[in-house]
């Protein structure tokens, strides 16, 4: 069984995933201490079972993770119905006054200033210039956060999601706890602003919800993981495919058309999120594994996303891939919120990128971020 922390592994785990999908469908994995489930059928079934739930325990000791722990108690992520139905109608409600809509001029003139200041700039890291930036800047839009606070995103992001890790030591959980205690008492401080004068904004939309005000601190948290750190490393991750596949570039360049389908695919073909687990509220049995209640079952999405039982030459990167039923934004009543206005920021980038620098081109080996669960890049050094 694979070992999450080889580097040959995270390099490059889909072979290790097509060798356990050919064993079966689901297989117990010791070291991380779950099922894990490979193929897309099996995967599915995860997402989908009612007595598979995002059951949340908190990170121990509990009084180490204070901030940590109210953040994902309270979130849409981590709860069940009736919890989670309450939740998701509260933010559906306020994301359906039209937020997503807003943005999305806004998101394709962001992508192209910073696509244009990297060709002028000739070369440089594609993350840090556009992959990283962008994705936070819109969602500092959507909550209204001063451009001056803009800075501080980022790090309280990147430190909290390596909780998400398995097997991250103790000076990782420190920093998770502290970027959360961070960042919840910036969000309470804005919370406060926003309800003295409220504003065309998402928070100032969920102050007048249902929601209390930690629902709606960790509400604005989770936007800010999933919706930076997924976009990050769609967007990393797949002109990485592109620039090694010059033949989907070209076609992509000459082919506007086929952005809609593009963004799916690059979301499938080198997934953001490789896992996503499940605790088992009563015995299940998925793919003859049981499960039994208590147990914990995680889909394999890298696995599930190159199923040649659903996708024709999964291995292939093919920017018209239509159907095209990949898992990345998750599935049942967990599917993420956010997915159109992550469409929104993928395809703004790339269609900046054909537009501004058609020829860009590899200067170096990318490096690869050390972690599984969130599957990414530290560097894309490009030219332009």
């Amino acid at each position: 069984m694979f070992d999450p922390r080889d580097p040959g592994f995270l390099a490059d785990p889909y072979p290790e995933f097509a060798r356990l999908r050919a064993d079966g469908e689901v297989h117990r994995h010791e070291g991380l201490g779950l099922a894990i489930a490979v193929s897309h059928a099996a995967a599915s079934a995860v997402l989908r079972h009612r007595s598979l739930g995002r059951i949340w325990t908190d990170a121990q000791p509990a009084e180490q993770f204070v901030s940590f722990n109210l953040l994902h108690r309270n979130s849409l992520l981590e709860n069940e119905p009736p919890v989670h139905t309450r939740l998701r109608r509260s933010i559906s409600s306020a994301f359906g006054r039209g937020h997503v809509e807003r943005l999305r001029p806004t998101v394709g003139k962001l992508a192209r200033q910073l696509v244009g200041e990297l060709a002028e700039r000739g070369e440089g890291d594609l993350l840090e210039h556009l992959a990283q930036p962008l994705p936070v800047a819109v969602i500092a839009e959507l909550l209204a956060v001063p451009e001056a606070d803009r800075p501080k995103l980022v790090p309280w992001s990147n430190a909290i999601v390596k909780m998400y890790e398995y097997g991250l030591p103790p000076e990782g959980q420190r920093a998770a706890e502290q970027a959360a205690g961070e960042f919840v008492a910036y969000l309470r401080a804005l919370a406060e602003e926003r309800r003295r004068k409220p504003g065309n904004d998402l928070v100032s939309d969920l102050l007048q919800s249902e929601l209390s005000e930690d629902e709606v601190v960790a509400t604005a948290v989770l936007l800010l993981m999933a919706g930076h750190e997924a976009t990050v490393n769609v967007i990393g991750n797949g002109v990485w495919a592109l620039l090694r596949n010059p033949d989907q570039w070209r076609r992509l360049r000459e082919d506007p058309s086929l952005l809609d389908t593009a963004v799916e695919e690059l979301i499938r073909y080198d997934s953001p999120l490789q896992l996503f687990e499940r605790t088992a509220t009563e015995d299940v049995e998925i793919a003859g594994f049981r499960v039994a209640k208590g147990e914990k079952i995680a889909a394999l999405l890298g696995a599930a996303a190159r199923d040649p039982e659903v996708f024709a030459e999964p291995d292939r990167l093919d920017l018209g891939r239509t159907p095209n039923q990949h898992l990345g934004f998750g599935a049942g009543i967990h599917y993420c919120i956010g997915a159109p206005l992550a469409r929104i920021e993928i395809g703004a980038a790339l269609a900046a990128l054909t537009e501004l620098t058609p020829e860009l081109q590899l200067t170096a080996e990318p490096e690869r971020r050390p972690e599984f669960v969130i599957r990414g890049l530290r560097t894309l050094p490009v030219s332009a």
